[in-house]
């Protein structure tokens, strides 16, 4: 009999954990982003890939590596479509560290930070 309860324990926190991480990874989030400066560029990044500021990339403290996210301007409504081969950043307000060619598409450089809402995409 306690096997029997502890199974179906088991399976009741498999079902719960599995439903709350699938809805929290695909919402859109809305925060703000930031972008690397220009002595990053040929350093490697925590995925192992080296960096260049030219390409579209992110780094994020959780999302996995590989995963390419839609981020959009709230000021302006302009796109990117951004792969995450970082972590960071390691600002409590910021969720996103782009590189500079992605940031330069949605925003303007001589602003350090934009809000932004991003969510994943396939």
């Amino acid at each position: 009999m306690k096997r029997f309860i502890l199974v179906i324990i088991m399976m009741i926190s498999t079902f719960g954990v599995y439903s709350f991480k699938s809805n929290a990874i695909d919402a859109k989030k809305t925060s703000y982003a930031s972008y690397y400066h220009d002595k990053f560029n040929g350093r490697k990044t925590a995925s192992g890939e080296i960096f260049d500021n030219a390409k579209f990339t992110a780094a994020n403290r959780t999302l996995p590596f590989g995963t390419n996210i839609k981020v959009t301007n709230l000021n302006n409504g302009k796109e990117v479509i951004v792969k995450v081969n970082d972590r960071g950043p390691y600002h409590s307000s910021r969720s996103l560290d782009m590189s500079k060619a992605a940031f330069d598409e949605i925003g303007d450089t001589d602003h350090g930070t934009i809000p932004v809402e991003y969510e994943i995409v396939d």
